[in-house]
């Protein structure tokens, strides 16, 4: 019988000494300066892969919450061949300066449908107009002359200015303050901050085409352009 061979002992590693080590590093770096540049871009490149790949994810997880929600407001075309999604809030500045951007691609358009999405961040007020505008969006009356109405409107929107918009259109505003708290409502809106908060969505206005999150007032001519991309090839940039 063969006696039992003792086990290797580990190989003993040498402490390395800082007073060594970190002049060779420093040294090293020196060398080639640009390293650091190289690897800051590295990282970025790989932190844009990741976050890409999140939202992709995202997107997937979300897309009839985003596309197909049953109480979303639509306007232009139902049946489009392209969805253009927009998250607003009705006392944002730059949603104020797009809208007739987005009006001229409405009316240029046949075959664009756009999704709106009460998406208030900016003000209890917001929140307040954009309960209105749900109820709004619910009911038979025309809901994008009533979002023209409160942007083109002076000062801050508020829930007087909702309501008086809405009864412009027709609607009984003490019906809708009455029916303001619901909690279809609230659930309209409470949707908009989930899918922003899956998507990384943090202002407005930002739009979607596709699987593309478009942050800002980008203009008609960039979304034309991407909407006309979406038909040629299915995606927002054709190679």
């Amino acid at each position: 019988m063969l006696a039992e061979q003792p086990a290797p002992e580990a190989p003993s590693i040498a402490a390395l000494d800082p007073a060594t080590l970190n002049p060779m590093i420093e040294d090293y770096l020196m060398s080639d300066p640009k390293l650091l540049q190289r690897l800051s871009v590295a990282l970025e490149d790989t932190l844009r892969v990741e976050e890409q790949a999140r939202t992709e994810t995202a997107m997937t997880e979300y897309r009839d919450a985003i596309f197909n929600a049953p109480d979303q407001i639509v306007v232009g075309n139902p049946e489009g061949d392209v969805t253009l999604v927009e998250f607003f809030d009705y006392n944002c500045g730059y949603c104020r300066a797009a809208v007739p951007d987005l009006a001229a691609l409405i009316a240029e358009d046949p075959n664009l449908k756009v999704i709106l999405k009460e998406f208030p961040i900016l003000s209890n007020e917001s929140i307040d107009a954009a309960r209105v505008g749900v109820l709004v969006g619910q009911s038979e009356a025309d809901y994008w002359s009533f979002h023209e109405t409160l942007f083109s409107s002076r000062g801050k929107v508020d829930k007087a200015v909702a309501l008086q918009a809405a009864a412009d259109q027709g609607l009984s505003p003490v019906d809708l303050e009455l029916r303001m708290g619901q909690e279809s409502v609230a659930r309209s809106i409470q949707g908009s901050y989930e899918i922003a908060q899956a998507l990384g969505i943090t202002g407005t206005p930002t739009y979607i085409i596709g699987n593309e999150i478009i942050p800002g007032a980008i203009g008609a001519d960039e979304l034309r352009s991407r909407i006309a991309n979406m038909r040629e090839c299915g995606r927002t940039l054709c190679s």
